[in-house]
């Protein structure tokens, strides 16, 4: 669905949970992603341009590692 929404030379740009994020969100299993797990999901046609991991403080108090990625079709 990325790869028909895409015009070629657009950008993606997608967060997840990282690779030490949570195991479940609001009691929902997640799935953690590293920046080549989750650039594997675009499949070919995509060019990683960056990525970053960051820390999201959670309004519970508790702390959550989240993925940035971005792509170029």
């Amino acid at each position: 669905m990325v790869r028909r929404s895409v015009k070629p030379g657009g950008y993606v740009l997608m967060a997840t949970f990282g690779p030490d994020g949570p195991l479940q969100c609001s009691g929902l299993d997640v799935v953690r992603y590293d920046d080549q797990s989750l650039h594997h999901e675009f499949g070919e046609g995509f060019q990683m341009m960056g990525s970053q991991l960051a820390e999201h403080n959670t309004p519970m108090g508790t702390r959550q590692q989240f993925l940035y990625c971005w792509c170029r079709a």
